[in-house]
């Protein structure tokens, strides 16, 4: 099993690098995955990992592309819930990486 060493604490990841345990998600913990996947979060990232977190916390499931889209659009307005800017913090891959970062479970429909 893998794992990200965050303040001396070994963080348990399933085999796509996703968090073992929902529990141990901290924003360290977002910024330590961001760097394995190349990025720098900022102030638009955390907007959205944000509502992905209250979207799991409200459906208790990580959502596909679209439903992400149209939940970014109710909660943060249509310029930040749309596929381009989506696409562009997340590297084509907003469901399942946004999912990854925010600590959640990988998108069942995810390959």
């Amino acid at each position: 099993m893998k794992q990200l060493l965050i303040d001396g604490q070994a963080i348990a990841l399933d085999k796509d690098g996703y968090l073992a345990a929902l529990d141990d998600w901290s924003e360290a913990v977002a910024e330590a995955l961001a760097r394995e996947e190349g990025l720098h979060l900022g102030a638009d990232h955390w907007a959205i990992l944000r509502v992905l977190r209250a979207f799991y916390a409200e459906f208790q499931l990580s959502p596909a592309n679209r439903p992400l889209i149209k939940y970014v659009a109710l909660k943060l307005g249509p310029e930040k819930g749309n596929s381009l800017h989506l696409n562009l913090l997340f590297k084509g891959a907003p469901a399942k990486l946004a999912a990854k970062l925010a600590g959640l479970p990988k998108p069942t429909n995810c390959l």
